[in-house]
């Protein structure tokens, strides 16, 4: 239901994996960024880095399902 919303929002798995794939270049950028402008020290860009990491699994994932969908669609038609 989620998937079928998404994609008729326009979303699809290219776009999904293409965030995906930023996401990763962001979790880097928020590291080093952290690590270089926070007098927190490593461990506050350890944790940025982290949460940031998170989210090209999500993004992946919906890339997946939505490939899953559009192949779905393309077979039944």
């Amino acid at each position: 239901m989620i998937i079928k919303f998404l994609y008729d929002k326009g979303l699809r798995s290219e776009h999904a994996n293409s965030i995906a794939c930023l996401t990763i270049g962001l979790s880097v950028a928020s590291w080093v960024t952290s690590l270089e402008v926070e007098p927190a020290g490593i461990e506050r860009a350890d944790r940025w880095g982290i949460f940031v990491a998170t989210w090209p699994a999500t993004w992946f994932g919906l890339g997946q399902a939505l490939a899953t969908y559009e192949r779905g669609l393309t077979t039944s038609a």
